[in-house]
């Protein structure tokens, strides 16, 4: 099996020595370690089952996926990344952290992933090119236009504009910025907290750099898109009311928390009235018209251009009638079922609607010839049989959203549990790929009222560490089984950023501030276990999988 070195079976990137020594923590650079051979699990087939090697089987799909890659208007005025100062109070657990310090070099960092991709010649276990490059939400940050033109730009190819406002940087990261808890890079007046506490190095004129235009190349493959909660609310979390609509083309920005904020309702203010939020002291900015709010209309609707592959990006002409943002994409063998789990009216998790579950069970009842109804009766149908895979911004465990949704039908929002209680009566559902949790997770989901289930698969965030894709490959692996072959993907930017004179220094220097923050770094959850990264999931074919089409 060749292995391409971006590939996490070859090598992976983890931390290096000490290069700055801070109060709290030191500052650490990248190294690499050894690569993390394919672990086998046997959570739906038990341990007794026999599993051909997925090298040796008949690959049925290769898909990427790449998830929360939340591309940020960093000068925005309605981000209130003041917030970042309340980490320590759980009333504000919800709303923070609003800011990361390398969110300025994302863009850099998906043009990265965006190139690496297109170098993957094949999948490590069946060397099947990526058919399709699945996304599944938080694409941006804060519902805003232009980050979605910016998003369009690096996955479609064109000039990426990540600037906005005037001639000069008004965000928070600035060298005159009225406030430490920002990392600064060109410094401040005094040390900021990042600096201080835990060791970011000075790195002048990166702010400069990383805001230029430049040119990107753009996927090969097609790819999917999918709503979020961050393209849906402001910060992912607060909805989008007349008042803040004209704060975010404004000229005023915040800097501090209003001393008339209740705290003990801050999140619920925030959700409902994030306008009160401006009721505070505040700096001049440039407005900047492009960074208008988005509808979920407008989101879908941007799809839509010549030479988007596929059309749409899997939005369909439904979609743009009825505003909408979940649909069906079929291939060959596979049916995959874009679900948006987004509400309009507030809150980091998701649900559904009554309208978008069951139209969720009508398009199950095509992929498949024998499921069971509500009832638990066998039906016969004579429709083709294909695989089903999900994707959503959300996964079961966080569609646990209790605001009414009222962005179609109303009435109580649809969580998780019985979600998976509909999924689980279709046996040829085989995958859910979802994000959110910015974490590598993998899932069995037995089901409690029979044999088999589906597997899982969370993959973490582009912007937080470990900054991954994940390449997913769908295998007949022989003998009644398949096998979905996960295997996690670095971008290939140097590990040691090689300075400003190579275009690849800043997602190389993303990715090694990504590793170092505090919260979200090496010592976080993100990466998961190996349990959850590369791993082959073994599941018994729901019927015989000879008739699908490769």
């Amino acid at each position: 099996m060749s292995v391409a070195p971006q590939l996490t079976l070859a090598r992976r990137i983890g931390a290096g020595s000490v290069l700055r020594t801070g109060r709290e923590a030191d500052y650490r650079s990248l190294a690499l370690g050894d690569g993390e051979a394919y672990m086998v699990r046997h959570d739906l087939v038990g341990d007794s089952a026999g599993i051909p090697s997925p090298g040796r089987g008949r690959p049925l799909a290769g898909v990427a996926h790449v998830t929360d890659l939340q591309l940020a208007d960093v000068q925005s005025p309605a981000r209130f990344e003041f917030l970042n100062r309340e980490f320590r109070d759980p009333r504000f657990a919800a709303l923070v952290p609003v800011q990361r310090p390398q969110e300025a070099l994302t863009s850099h960092a998906v043009d990265a992933m965006v190139r690496t991709l297109n170098r993957v010649a094949g999948g490590p276990a069946t060397g099947r090119p990526i058919d399709l490059v699945v996304t599944s939400g938080d694409a941006i940050d804060n519902a805003q236009w232009n980050e979605l033109v910016l998003f369009l730009a690096l996955l479609d190819g064109g000039i990426v504009r990540v600037d906005s406002g005037g001639e000069t940087f008004e965000g928070v990261q600035a060298s005159a910025w009225p406030d430490d808890i920002f990392w600064r890079p060109d410094g401040g007046p005094e040390p900021d907290i990042f600096a201080r506490d835990f060791g970011f190095p000075l790195v002048p004129g990166l702010l400069s750099r990383a805001l230029k235009p430049f040119a990107a190349g753009g996927l090969d493959a097609p790819w999917l898109g999918c709503f979020g909660n961050h393209e849906a609310l402001i910060q992912g979390v607060a909805r989008i009311t007349d008042e803040l609509a004209k704060r975010l083309v404004g000229g005023r920005k915040p800097l501090a928390l209003s001393a008339a904020i209740e705290r003990d309702t801050a999140s619920e203010t925030f959700v409902t009235q994030p306008e009160a939020f401006f009721a505070a002291p505040s700096a001049k900015v440039t407005p900047d018209p492009l960074r208008r709010p988005l509808s979920r209309a407008e989101f879908v609707d941007g799809h839509f251009y010549a030479g988007a592959r596929p059309h749409g990006h899997g939005f369909s002409a439904d979609n743009r009638r009825d505003g909408t943002a979940y649909y069906v994409y079929d291939t060959a063998a596979i049916r995959f079922i874009a679900l948006d789990t987004a509400s309009s009216l507030g809150g980091v998790d998701g649900s559904l609607d009554a309208a978008q579950f069951r139209w969720l069970e009508r398009r199950l009842e095509e992929a498949q010839s024998s499921y069971q109804d509500r009832r638990g009766d066998t039906v016969c149908s004579d429709q083709e049989d294909r695989l089903v895979v999900i994707v959503s911004h959300h996964g079961p465990n966080t569609l646990t959203n209790a605001w009414p949704r009222g962005d179609h039908a109303g009435g109580s929002p649809v969580g998780g549990t019985a979600i998976l209680e509909l999924l689980h009566r279709f046996d040829n559902v085989v995958l859910w790929l979802n994000g959110h949790t910015h974490a590598n997770a993998v899932t069995a989901r037995t089901n409690p009222q029979g044999d088999g289930g589906f597997w899982e698969v969370t993959t973490c965030s582009l912007v937080d560490w470990p900054c991954q894709a994940r390449l997913v490959e769908v295998v007949d692996a022989g003998k009644g089984m398949l096998a979905i072959v996960c295997t996690m993907l670095d971008h290939d930017s140097p590990v040691v950023p090689p300075g400003p004179a190579d275009r690849r220094d800043l997602a190389s220097l993303h990715r090694q501030l990504a590793a170092n923050v505090p919260w979200a770094g090496f010592s976080w959850r993100g990466s998961g276990s190996p349990l959850d990264r590369n791993v082959v999931l073994p599941i018994r074919a729901p019927f015989t999988a000879a008739r699908l089409p490769s």
